[in-house]
């Protein structure tokens, strides 16, 4: 078997478990904490975020993950767990209803902590498997 097909079957995979890992935190979040604010997304895009600094700083800078892995996490897991395409109709759904504040704190709360996210998990990498800080 190549490597393309074996790397598109693990995407695959990995997607699907991304999709319902995806699903899975969607409903348990509006079970704990209600529809009136998307927590789901919110949680799915700042773990993807962390994990995504921690897988690509692992994978590229060491041997520990290979690049068959790394692209099955990246592309398919977490490729399907974030979405910020939910994010966008989220955030514009409450602009439609005219819930400014909702949609100020979406948008803020999203980019600002992935983005911190996104640093804490390269500074993890670079903690446990070594690299400039």
């Amino acid at each position: 078997m190549s490597q393309n097909l074996i790397q598109i079957i693990f995407v695959a995979v990995a997607g699907a478990a991304g999709a319902l890992s995806r699903w899975g935190i969607g409903r348990l979040m509006v079970r704990l904490l209600g529809t009136g604010f998307p927590y789901g997304t919110l949680i799915v895009n700042i773990l993807g975020c962390f994990l995504i600094g921690l897988i690509m700083q692992v994978g590229l800078t060491t041997t520990r993950i290979s690049e068959t892995a790394r692209i099955a996490l990246t592309v398919g897991f977490l490729g399907a767990l974030t979405t910020f395409s939910s994010f966008s109709y989220e955030t514009l759904a409450l602009a439609e209803q005219g819930r400014w504040l909702g949609v100020c704190s979406n948008i803020a709360l999203n980019v600002i902590l992935s983005l911190f996210a996104t640093l804490a998990g390269l500074a993890v990498a670079k903690t446990l498997c070594g690299g400039a800080a």
